[in-house]
């Protein structure tokens, strides 16, 4: 599992800006079940992204991410193994 952490790099202007394509961007990749959750980070200093797909299955996401493409974040991937979980999560323990 990955948790990717986008931290904006550039003025608020311009990450407002690329905001629309990134949203667009986002609802593809949900529908096309590449994330499991995501949001901004309080403050909203970047954004957070929850992925269960394999790494180059991501990578090749993240690659058409308007916030990407354009530098207007840095993406920091982090890669974990869930082995415990709440109740009514077991979709996330990896196998």
């Amino acid at each position: 599992m990955f948790v990717v952490s986008l931290t904006y790099k550039v003025p608020d202007e311009i990450v407002d800006f690329h905001r629309p394509g990134h949203m667009a961007w986002l609802k593809d990749a949900f529908d096309g079940g590449i994330f499991l959750a995501s949001g901004r980070r309080v403050p909203a200093t970047g954004g957070v992204l929850l992925s269960k797909v394999d790494r180059a299955t991501l990578d090749a996401s993240l690659a058409e991410d308007p916030f990407y493409s354009n530098g207007v974040a840095e993406f920091e991937i982090i890669e974990f193994t869930a082995t415990s979980v709440a109740e009514g999560y077991e979709n996330l323990l990896d196998s």
